[in-house]
C-alpha cells in the first residue's frame, strides 16, 4: 500500500538549525547557548503564524537530547532525533494550549514533570498557542516554571504575546520571530520547485510570497495547491486567477489613475476587477504597498518619484495612503464590497490633491510676512 501523501510544508520542515530560514538571529542565539551550555529552563517563542516557532522548538528539543550530549548539529538518523521530529518521543510532549487550557490539566502536567525522562536527557514540554491557557492554569504553572526539575525544559509558542501573563513572560527567555521577507520566501520556494521537478515562473513565486504575508508555511501550502491546480508547470497568470490577485503592472496603472485624478479610469478598473472576480480587498492592500514604495522613493530622492506616473509631493502621497488605509474596514466588512472599494479609491484620489489647512495657513503667513517686509523696505527708501 502506498504511503499517504505528505504536504510540502511537512516534507520540507527544517531538520537542522541551518535549514531554518529568515530567523538567523534566533538560530545564532540558540546555537551559542547550546555550545556554551547556557541553557535556560523556559523559552517563549513569539511571532506571526508560519514563521518557524514550533519547528524551532522541535529542533531545540532535538539538539538538547542529541546522543553524547547537547549539540547544535545533532544526527538526523538517530532513533531519538527521528522520534522527536515525527512527534513520537515520550520525553518531548507537545501540547495544544487551546484544548488543554484548564487548571486541572496544568496540575497534571506539573505532577508528571517530576518524573525522570524515559529515553532522553531532558523532558521537554512544547506548549503551542500558550496564550489560550486560562489565568488559573497560568497561575498553577508559575511555581513549576520558576523552579522546574533539572531535567525539565519548557518551550512556549504564541502568536499573541500580549495575552500571556507578565508573570509567565518574566520567567522565560523571549525570542521574537520576524515575518520572513518575500525575497527569502521566493528563494526557498525555488529550491523546493527544483527539488520537486516543478517548472515555475519567477513572477508566480513573487505572487505566492505576496499572498503568504511573511509566513513560510503559508507560502508552501499555496505552492502545494498550485501544483495540484497546474501540475508541473506553474505560471503567474494561474496564481493570479486562483487567488483573485492582479499583476503589479495593473496595480501600477490603477495608482496612475489615482494620482492623475482620472475618475473614469478608476471606475472602469473597478468594474473590470469585479467582473473578473478579483479580490478587491487584496487589491487595496497591494495598492497601499505600491504607494508606500513611491513614498519611500520620494523621500530618498528629495521629493521626486516617478512610481505613480506623475509628480506628487510627499504630503500628497501620505494623504493618499491615509485615505486608502481608512477604507480597509469598509471594503473588508461593508455590505457592498465593490461600491465601498470604488468610493475609497475616489476619495483617496481626491484627498491626494487637497491641501491640508495647516500647510495653507503656513503658506499664507509666509507670503504675508514677505509682503510686510517688502513694504517696510520701500518705506525706508529716500
Amino acid at each position: 500500500m502506498d504511503k499517504a501523501y505528505q504536504v510540502i510544508a511537512r516534507r520540507w520542515r527544517p531538520k537542522q538549525f541551518n535549514e531554518l530560514v529568515g530567523q538567523d538571529h534566533i538560530v545564532r542565539t540558540l546555537s551559542n547557548a547550546i555550545n556554551s551550555k547556557r541553557i535556560a529552563h523556559a523559552y517563549l517563542f513569539v511571532g506571526p503564524r508560519g514563521t518557524g516557532k514550533t519547528s524551532t522548538a522541535r529542533l531545540f528539543a532535538k539538539a538538547l537530547n542529541a546522543e553524547g550530549g547537547p549539540s547544535a548539529t545533532p544526527d538526523n538518523e538517530s532513533e531519538t532525533s527521528q522520534a522527536i521530529m515525527n512527534g513520537s518521543c515520550m520525553d518531548v510532549i507537545e501540547i495544544d494550549g487551546a484544548s488543554n487550557n484548564s487548571v486541572e490539566q496544568v496540575r497534571s502536567l506539573r505532577e508528571e514533570c517530576q518524573f525522570a525522562p524515559a529515553q532522553c536527557t531532558f523532558k521537554i514540554y512544547i506548549i503551542d498557542e500558550v496564550h489560550m491557557l486560562s489565568t488559573a492554569a497560568f497561575n498553577a504553572l508559575l511555581k513549576t516554571l520558576e523552579e522546574p526539575p533539572e531535567h525539565v525544559k519548557f518551550f512556549f509558542a504564541t502568536t499573541e504575546a500580549h495575552k500571556v501573563l507578565p508573570t509567565i513572560v518574566s520567567r522565560c527567555q523571549r525570542f521574537e520571530f520576524r515575518p520572513i521577507s518575500d525575497a527569502v520566501i521566493v528563494e526557498k520556494l525555488m529550491q523546493i520547485c527544483q527539488a520537486e521537478d516543478i517548472k515555475v515562473e519567477a513572477p508566480a513565486l513573487v505572487s505566492i510570497a505576496r499572498l503568504a504575508n511573511g509566513g513560510m508555511r503559508d507560502a508552501q501550502s499555496i505552492l502545494d495547491q498550485m501544483i495540484s491546480f497546474c501540475g508541473s508547470d506553474i505560471k503567474e497568470s494561474d496564481v493570479l486567477d486562483v487567488y483573485g490577485l492582479v499583476s503589479n503592472e495593473r496595480i501600477g496603472q490603477l495608482a496612475l489613475a489615482l494620482a492623475s485624478l482620472d475618475y473614469a479610469a478608476i471606475v472602469a478598473a473597478v468594474d473590470e476587477f469585479a467582473a473578473e472576480g478579483r479580490d478587491l480587498y487584496r487589491i487595496l492592500v497591494d495598492l497601499q504597498a505600491h504607494a508606500r514604495k513611491a513614498l519611500l522613493d520620494a523621500i530618498q530622492n528629495a521629493g521626486n518619484t516617478k512610481m505613480l506616473g506623475v509628480d506628487m509631493s510627499n504630503e500628497s502621497i501620505m494623504r493618499m495612503l491615509d485615505a486608502l488605509h481608512r477604507g480597509e474596514a469598509s471594503v473588508q466588512r461593508g455590505l457592498s464590497e465593490k461600491v465601498n472599494f470604488e468610493v475609497v479609491l475616489l476619495k483617496a484620489s481626491e484627498e491626494s490633491r487637497s491641501r491640508a489647512i495647516d500647510s495653507l495657513i503656513k503658506q499664507v503667513s509666509k507670503a504675508s510676512g514677505s509682503s510686510s517686509e517688502a513694504a517696510q523696505v520701500e518705506k525706508k527708501k529716500p
